[in-house]
């Protein structure tokens, strides 16, 4: 079988990192790229002997995630999030498909999102496919300051079994990395040299909550869809009213 090094990143993820850490216990090396965290985390890996610990300051996403690639011994990568987790079946998945799929570069799993303490079905958070399982001479992520995505040159599998997604421990989370993630996206977008009006601002909020409300049937998951989707709408216009204030160098 193709040996696979397992490569989950970090800040400040105490109370995930072990059960991250266990998830991918199956893979030849295990590498926890960190961003400097400044609580247990790093004391956390630590105690784990066949874990390697790397360290760098964040600057994106992408760039992160290749730093840590270059550092694999490793042909083939899995990468796993912090507060995501492998069953017993996924796992077996991977090592069958490393066995026996030769003309793949690189696999693509769905992922279950769980919010306060609930499995979301709805709002555009059902079937969220990722690719997270790639030969490294044949993938790369895109360069994208957030939401990066794995370009790959070759045939891509996909693996039956989903990856399990425990995001945001609380609301406050949830609104704090929404915040931030739409901040760093309205910084690529300015970058592009792209601009915001304030009808944008105006409209575009409102839209994203029809979305996710309405269209994508959030409002099926109850309070929490509704939770969801309103928190969307405050991304969409932190997104905006930050990139129009980037035109004007106020921000």
């Amino acid at each position: 079988m193709e040996k696979l090094t397992a490569i989950i990143p970090t800040f400040n993820e105490e109370d995930n990192i072990q059960r991250a850490i266990d998830s991918v216990a199956f893979a030849d090396e295990i590498i926890v790229i960190d961003s400097f965290s400044t609580d247990k985390t790093v004391a956390l890996v630590n105690k784990n002997t066949n874990v390697i610990l790397l360290q760098r300051e964040f600057d994106d996403f992408s760039s992160q995630k290749n730093f840590a690639i270059s550092k694999a011994t490793y042909n083939w990568i899995l990468f796993l999030d912090a507060d995501e987790r492998l069953n017993d079946i996924v796992k077996e998945e991977i090592i069958f498909n490393l066995k026996n799929s030769k003309d793949k570069v690189a696999f693509s799993f769905n992922r279950n999102f769980y919010f306060m303490g609930k499995k979301i079905k709805y709002g555009g958070y059902s079937n969220n496919k990722v690719l997270r399982l790639f030969h490294k001479k044949f993938c790369k992520y895109n360069g994208n300051l957030v939401h990066e995505k794995i370009i790959a040159k070759g045939n891509v599998g996909y693996i039956k079994e989903p990856i399990h997604h425990f995001s945001y421990k609380s609301f406050k989370e949830h609104v704090l990395k929404v915040q931030s993630y739409k901040e760093l996206q309205a910084i690529e977008l300015f970058k592009k040299g792209k601009k915001a009006t304030i009808l944008q601002i105006i409209i575009k909020p409102k839209s994203r909550f029809f979305i996710h409300y309405i269209l994508r049937l959030g409002f099926l998951d109850g309070l929490v869809g509704f939770i969801i989707a309103l928190t969307q709408s405050y991304g969409i216009f932190i997104k905006y009213v930050t990139l129009y204030l980037l035109k004007k160098g106020k921000k």
